[in-house]
């Protein structure tokens, strides 16, 4: 039988990540980049291609280990992404575990690492963790020159992979920058996700986006109708792979921001209808940006007349009155706004915008009366913030009482401009990769200009429980859904996260 060209693999860090909110709070996604690669190799590349999804099948790092030995292929490549749209770093946890038993029991397998982390922090990663080979960028035309050699072991054929970084005589290499898949080629180099390699019936989605009915969170699936995004917020780190994002770099690259034809989009629809699937999340970091592209996905999931229950991301300033009502009919019932500060300095700090042409208010309004359900997303601890603004935010999210609201502390995230900072500045950082994960044990923010790490993390957990033991909000849910997400929302209270900066 034929070696196994492919073996991609998504790591398992769910508990450290989340604590016990991994149970039955977080989603379990399908992840969407290990999706695209695997029909890029297999349809575009003519490669052999398996999925080892380690989360969705629950498997510890020795499991893992031994199921990616089993599969014996040619490369084993573990994707690094996140649910949230900057929370690589913190599945870092989980892929040291794993190479760190590939490499100390399986030593004759060759993994490499791609994503968003890896791509960040190339030469770091490369250094500290035990694999032969790390990808700086999409990934797809490196992945693909690395399959076509003979023999991975002659660094003298690794040379000319563009976005490569591999161990040469002990030393570091890197090879030349990554190539990104031009937007005219979109849908025939990542022609969709490779459905049929995941294991669909395992993914679950967010308890609010079912109503917090536990028996309509499956089936669901995720995907991407854009990549990237235009806008350059210091707090995020989504660009990292799509342009010189490198943290060597960061402030000489622009974002390549890039969207699949709709006419395409549509046939990925069609194949999530045929799998009756309903709930679908729209993981583009910005949906709700480009007017003739969502408008026109939109109207083609009308004209088939698909039933989905969609949520998807949206900028305050790119969110206007005449988009909700196809919004709405294409069954879009949730969109994630990202507010983040309820005060316009702390705002316009960190690029984010003033928003001073948008009534956040009335905007938010306008959007619950057509249906539309809405997340704030919030962040306690932006480097100009102080108990006053980060009160100002927590006011505003409690006036705007959306259906459901995150509330984040600003985390140095690899591959953003605050990491960049954090670097020149000296500030401390997180001693653990699940240090950056916004629900563990060992989380660690960023201070502000005027405030310590703790004191960001403790408000922001103090905030979490006003904002979701307040009478009002809970009326309102209850009104809304009903008794059964009214009590659901009570015991997601009820889980208190342990903080290791917080205790005595």
């Amino acid at each position: 039988m034929k070696q196994l060209d492919l073996l991609l693999i998504h790591p398992n860090a769910s508990k450290e990540i989340y604590q016990d909110l991994s149970k039955n709070y977080s989603a379990i996604e399908p992840p969407i980049w290990v999706a695209l690669l695997a029909n890029y190799a297999r349809l575009v590349a003519g490669y052999s291609v398996k999925i080892l999804d380690c989360e969705a099948e629950q498997l510890t790092a020795a499991e893992s280990a031994k199921i990616i030995n089993d599969y014996n292929p040619r490369l084993a490549a573990v994707v690094v992404y996140g649910q949230q749209p900057s929370a690589s770093t913190q599945n870092m946890s989980g892929v040291h575990a794993l190479c760190d038993i590939l490499h100390d029991s399986y030593g004759n397998i060759k993994t490499l690492l791609i994503g968003l982390h890896p791509s960040a922090i190339s030469r770091q990663t490369l250094n500290d963790e035990k694999v032969d080979f790390v990808c700086q960028g999409e990934g797809l035309y490196m992945l693909s020159g690395l399959l076509e050699i003979d023999n991975m072991n002659d660094t003298s054929q690794l040379r000319n992979i563009p976005g490569l970084w591999y161990r040469e005589n002990g030393e570091t290499r890197f090879t030349s920058p990554a190539l990104i898949v031009p937007q005219e080629s979109l849908a025939t180099e990542m022609p969709g996700m490779a459905w049929d390699l995941l294991p669909m019936d395992k993914y679950r989605t967010s308890n609010w986006h079912a109503m917090s009915n536990d028996n309509l969170r499956q089936p669901f699936a995720s995907l991407y109708t854009s990549l990237g995004c235009p806008f350059r917020c210091s707090f995020c780190c989504i660009n990292a792979p799509f342009g010189n994002n490198n943290v060597e770099n960061w402030d000489s690259g622009r974002n390549k921001f890039r969207f699949w034809d709709p006419d395409f989009m549509i046939t990925e629809f069609a194949k999530i209808q045929e799998m009756g699937i309903r709930n679908v999340k729209i993981a583009d970091e910005m949906f709700v940006l480009n007017k003739s592209h969502f408008l026109e996905i939109c109207n083609k999931i009308v004209e088939r007349q698909y039933d989905f229950n969609i949520w998807a991301y949206a900028r305050i300033d790119t969110v206007k009155p005449e988009f909700l009502e196809p919004l709405k009919s294409a069954g879009i019932n949730w969109l994630a706004l990202g507010i983040e500060s309820g005060n316009t300095v702390v705002r316009k700090d960190v690029v984010k915008g003033k928003f001073t042409e948008v009534n956040i208010r009335d905007l938010v309004r306008q959007i619950q009366d057509a249906g539309i359900n809405v997340i704030g997303n919030y962040i306690f601890g932006l480097p100009e913030d102080n108990l006053d603004t980060m009160q100002d935010t927590l006011d505003l999210a409690s006036d705007l009482n959306c259906e459901f609201a995150n509330f984040y502390s600003a985390m140095a995230y690899p591959g953003s401009k605050l990491y960049l900072d954090a670097i020149r500045e000296n500030w401390e950082l997180p001693d653990s990769y699940v240090g950056y994960s916004q629900h563990a044990y060992e989380t660690k923010p960023l201070p502000t200009k005027y405030i310590s790490a703790a004191e960001v993390l403790g408000f922001r957990d103090t905030a979490f429980d006003a904002y979701y033991t307040n009478d009002r909000y809970l009326d309102f849910i209850k009104e809304k859904f009903g008794q059964e997400t009214y009590d659901d929302i009570i015991r997601m209270t009820q889980y208190k996260l342990k903080r290791k900066l917080l205790e005595v």
